[in-house]
């Protein structure tokens, strides 16, 4: 494996972080290890999210830079008499990733590995075959004899199960792949950017923030902006990468290492134009590569911040990844790190006249 430099680690340290929705203090704790030496002040809301302040000109805009902190994973229901686990999904997954996959329990006395199992092929019938499994015949087998032998390890019902993957440098040290880029790399955005505004002066207030719980309903994003109250705000996410064989142009237009995507639709929000324009200009200026798209379904955390008071001015920019929702994904290094360019860009700039313009105007 590639020498692994500062970044790399700090990319490696959140996503290897354990954390499905309403279980995020791991990726909390690591987001706040790396964001804390750039910020003024941290706190959380009332439900976990963390919100790590920079202040520039406090008479300025409030910027607010969101990525979330919580993963797609399991959560366990049951033990059964024989010491399988049933679980439900928590966030979005397609069934067929699922089986033979391993997972990480997390339980009040430690971690445990675990692999998803159902019925195998051979016995079901030539029908049951053809189709998915669903998760209600799926289980998480630990290697338990019993209900009583599972619980002595600690098991129990709301436990979370979390994809088990090594973070790994691909041979084109550019390509990432790792568990758990929806979200981090939004959070490690969120870190790097405040880690560019270190020492300057901006005319604003810039707000690094891990948001809780996106995964189910964008509900840690509605909480932490209601603290906040911003004036504008990104949220810096994962989108879908549409260079891979058997997809066309019309389903996903972006290309990994081609730059972040500015989102103009999706179905949770229309992007704001004025902020949408003011961007972009900055990049074209900048010469900072980026690709437009949208997505008919799905949404991100722009969605509850737009609708934040009276409204916010709201933008999703995010960066082409293959295989989201899934134990393993990749993505491009240079996009992370043109997206950081560009957000960065727009801390340094954005006063409250521009503010003003980018609305009415």
């Amino acid at each position: 494996m590639p020498k692994m430099d500062d970044t790399l680690k700090m990319l490696k340290d959140l996503t290897d972080a354990k954390g499905i929705p309403g279980n995020e203090r791991e990726p909390r704790q690591v987001m706040k290890k790396y964001i804390e030496p750039y910020a003024d002040e941290i706190e959380t809301d009332g439900l976990g999210s963390l919100i790590a302040r920079k202040t520039g000109d406090e008479s300025g805009p409030k910027i607010m830079v969101a990525g979330h902190l919580d993963e797609v994973g399991f959560m366990i229901t049951q033990i059964d008499d024989k010491g399988f686990l049933r679980f439900q999904t928590v966030g979005g997954w397609w069934n067929q990733v699922m089986l033979a996959q391993r997972v990480t329990i997390v339980t009040s006395k430690g971690e445990l590995t675990g692999v998803i199992g159902s019925k195998p092929p051979h016995i079901l019938s030539a029908e049951a075959r053809k189709k998915p499994v669903d998760v209600k015949n799926m289980f998480i087998d630990i290697g338990a004899s019993s209900r009583e032998e599972a619980q002595e390890w600690g098991v129990k019902p709301g436990d979370m199960a979390v994809p088990y993957f090594d973070f790994t440098v691909m041979n084109n040290e550019k390509m990432l792949l790792a568990k758990a880029w929806d979200n981090r790399i939004g959070c490690a955005i969120a870190i790097d950017v405040l880690k560019n505004l270190k020492g300057e002066q901006h005319p604003n207030t810039v707000y690094g923030v891990g948001t809780v719980q996106e995964e189910v309903g964008l509900r840690g994003a509605k909480t932490a902006a209601n603290k906040i109250q911003p004036d504008i705000a990104f949220a810096v996410d994962v989108g879908i990468a549409g260079d891979t064989p058997g997809i066309s142009d019309k389903e996903a237009l972006a290309k990994m290492g081609d730059g972040p995507q500015i989102i103009i639709y999706d179905a949770s929000m229309v992007s704001h134009k004025g902020l949408r324009d003011y961007v972009t200009d900055i990049a074209d200026e900048l010469d900072i590569p980026y690709q437009f798209d949208a997505m008919a379904g799905g949404g991100t955390d722009a969605g509850a911040t737009h609708l934040t008071g009276t409204g916010t001015p709201s933008l999703a920019i995010t960066i082409p990844t293959r295989y989201i929702h899934t134990h393993a994904a990749m993505l491009h290094r240079d996009d992370f790190e043109n997206a950081v360019k560009l957000i960065t860009e727009v801390a340094r700039r954005l006063d409250k006249e521009t503010m003003e313009k980018i609305i009415f105007d």
